[in-house]
C-alpha cells in the first residue's frame, strides 16, 4: 500500500514546494505530507520507514533551495494547528515547533516577556530556529530554551530536559528527526522598553538584508571574526549574475532569485563565488543555504 494510499486525508504526491520556500524556485516533492496531529506525524514516520523513504520536514523554508529535479521521498510541513499553537503561562512560553518565530516574539512581548526580541526579522520556525540556535550577538534563542519536545528516533513524543541541551553558535545537539514543541523562560519587562529594543533590532536586521519582496537567500555562514558578504565584495563579485540568480545589492552574502531563475542557476552561482573567494585567499567558506 502506497503513503497516499495510507494517508489521503494529509498526503499529496508530487507537489510543488517552490511556493513554501523564501527563494520560490525548484522542482517538486515525491511526497508531501502535512500531518493533523502527532499521532498522525508518527504513523507517518513509521510508514516512510517501513517503504524505505527519506523524510525532511520544512520550515519556512527560509534556508533552503530544492533542486530543480525535486525531493525524493516525503516533505513534512508542520502547519496544523496542534504544532503550530503558543501558550503563555507566567513567565514560561511553550511554542509548536511549527510555530513562526515571530509569532512567539509577539505573543511573549503582548505578555510584558522580554528575551526572544532581539530576534524579530529572522525568517524562521520555532523548530528551525531552535535547532539552529538562531540569533546573532545581540542574543541566541537558545538562551531562553528550558526544555524541547521531539520525535525521537523510535516515534515516540519525549522532552529534551534543559541539562540535556546544548547550544553554540548556529547550532545545538538536537538531531531528533522532528521538533514538535519548545518552552522558553523569559523575563518580565515593560512592554514599552520591549518594543523599543524589537523595534531597534528589526531595522537592524532589515537595513542588512534584501527586500522583502525578493525572493532571497543567505549563501554562507560567517567566518569566525569575519562577515561573509565582505569576502564576497572583496573578491570584486558584487552583483555578480548567473543565469536568473544574482548577487543581492544590498547584502553581498545574498542570493536574489529573478525571474526564470532555476535551482541550477543558484547552484553556479556559489560555485562561481566559491572559487573566486578562494582563489582571491579568503578561504573556503562554509555553505548556509540547504540544498534538497
Amino acid at each position: 500500500m502506497s503513503l497516499v494510499q495510507r494517508f489521503p486525508d494529509f498526503v499529496r504526491p508530487q507537489e510543488s514546494l517552490a511556493p513554501f520556500t523564501l527563494l520560490r524556485i525548484g522542482g517538486k516533492a515525491e511526497f508531501l505530507a502535512e500531518p493533523r496531529s502527532v499521532d498522525e506525524l508518527a504513523a507517518l514516520m513509521r510508514a516512510a520507514a517501513e517503504l524505505k523513504l527519506p523524510v525532511r520536514v520544512l520550515g519556512v523554508g527560509s534556508n533552503v533551495l530544492v533542486r530543480d529535479e525535486g525531493v525524493p521521498g516525503v516533505v513534512v510541513r508542520l502547519v496544523a494547528p496542534a504544532f503550530t499553537g503558543i501558550e503563555v503561562e507566567g513567565k514560561k512560553v511553550r511554542a509548536g515547533g511549527g510555530a513562526a518565530l515571530s509569532a512567539v516574539i509577539s505573543a511573549a512581548a503582548s505578555h510584558g516577556l522580554a528575551g526572544l526580541e532581539t530576534l524579530v526579522g529572522i525568517a524562521a520556525s520555532i523548530g528551525g530556529a531552535v535547532r539552529s540556535n538562531a540569533g546573532d550577538r545581540s542574543g541566541e534563542i537558545g538562551q531562553y530554551v528550558r526544555r524541547v519536545q521531539v520525535l525521537d528516533s523510535k516515534h515516540q513524543a519525549v522532552w529534551r530536559e534543559h541539562e540535556d541541551l546544548q547550544f553554540r553558535e548556529n547550532k545545538s545537539n538536537l538531531d531528533d528527526p522532528v521538533i514538535l514543541a519548545a518552552e522558553f523562560e523569559l523575563e518580565p519587562d515593560l512592554g514599552e522598553d520591549i518594543v523599543k529594543r524589537m523595534r531597534k533590532a528589526w531595522i537592524h536586521r532589515m537595513a542588512k538584508q534584501p527586500y522583502s519582496y525578493e525572493a532571497a537567500a543567505r549563501i554562507f555562514k560567517n567566518p569566525r571574526g569575519g562577515q561573509a558578504a565582505a569576502l564576497i565584495e572583496a573578491a570584486g563579485l558584487s552583483r555578480t549574475k548567473v543565469g536568473g540568480a544574482e548577487v543581492s545589492e544590498r547584502n553581498a552574502n545574498y542570493v536574489i532569485a529573478g525571474n526564470n531563475c532555476t535551482a541550477r542557476d543558484v547552484l553556479r552561482l556559489i560555485d562561481l563565488l566559491r572559487t573566486k573567494i578562494r582563489e582571491h585567499g579568503g578561504g573556503t567558506l562554509e555553505q548556509d543555504l540547504v540544498v534538497w
